[in-house]
């Protein structure tokens, strides 16, 4: 039974792709040249199908929220404004509690979509566009309780919010910025400067310090590197914890050195407008721990590692 369902469900979506044409089109366009918010409508199974579309198409770039119809009649009616576009769903398209409330929805002067199973039914019959979600049965045995007639509704509902996104041009940016408190947000909105260790809490010496100097530097700041900054403010070199550890194991007087000499090459930096994202790719690419961040001009402006990464959940 449980196959039979998810085979019944998946026919139900390939044969709903075929009945979607210029009806979808105008909607899409009515949406994207609206004026106010998409209300979407529905009963019971429909009205949790409903929440969901409406989310979907909120955190996609379309305003969107979700009035219940049997409320509507009671007041949140008011929620409606002359502009909006409301979406309703009903399979059989014969919800009492819709069809009660479609005369003030006309008096509003909303263009009406219907999501429904029978284009003949009432709310088709008052609705300015149609949207079908007709499925030849249910996965129910019995043909009654809405199964694959909701799955249609929701990969119905999918679809029109993915065709909006694709033309507004919609970004992971902009979906960041919907979603501020999760794991995307933070990839996205998070800038180094956001999150790295700036002022006296970046390790760094001039290039004349001795080898001391730049241990206690690095042993003051925790961060486990010490940066090489010249006169004008511009990071010439980094010495870490693994540079010290194998200048040991070589057997190296580092009593007799300065912090120039322990310079190789110039280290790796990021500009403090990156994303940390960005910052941690670098990180991982480079298999380091320790980066150090620079200005606009070059000047050394700070410094972070794969712990600060981690405390602001990027990583």
């Amino acid at each position: 039974m449980a196959r039979q369902t998810l085979r019944i469900e998946a026919e139900a979506l390939m044969q709903l792709q075929d009945q979607q044409g210029e009806s979808f089109v105008r909607v899409v366009h009515a949406i994207l040249n609206g004026r106010g918010r998409v209300v979407v409508m529905g009963m019971g199974k429909s009205g949790h199908v409903g929440r969901k579309i409406a989310a979907t198409l909120a955190s996609t770039g379309t305003p969107a929220m979700f009035v219940h119809p049997g409320e509507a009649s009671h007041g949140d009616l008011g929620m409606v404004t002359p502009g909006d576009i409301v979406l309703a769903l009903s399979n059989s398209g014969e919800s009492d509690e819709i069809a009660a409330i479609l005369p003030a929805l006309k008096r509003l002067g909303v263009t009406l979509v219907a999501m429904t199973g029978r284009p003949g039914s009432t709310l088709a019959s008052h609705a300015d566009w149609v949207l079908s979600n007709r499925v030849e049965q249910e996965a129910c045995p019995l043909n009654l309780a809405p199964t694959a007639s909701t799955t249609a509704q929701l990969a119905l509902g999918d679809a029109l919010a993915v065709a909006l996104l694709d033309a507004r041009g919609f970004r992971p940016e902009d979906f960041a910025r919907s979603h501020p408190g999760g794991a995307l947000g933070r990839k996205l909105l998070t800038h180094v400067r956001d999150i790295m260790r700036q002022g006296e809490a970046v390790p760094r010496v001039a290039p004349a310090a001795s080898c001391l100097e730049v241990m206690r530097e690095m042993s003051a700041k925790g961060l486990g590197a010490a940066a090489i900054v010249d006169a004008q403010g511009r990071a010439i070199g980094i010495f870490t914890d693994g540079d010290l550890r194998r200048a040991v194991e070589q057997g190296t007087d580092l009593r007799a050195l300065s912090a120039a000499d322990l310079v190789r090459s110039r280290p790796r930096s990021i500009g403090e407008d990156a994303l940390a994202v960005e910052a941690a790719t670098l990180m991982e690419d480079a298999c380091i721990t320790t980066l150090l961040v620079h200005d606009g001009e070059g000047r050394l402006v700070g410094a972070l590692n794969t712990n600060d990464l981690m405390r602001a959940k990027v990583i």
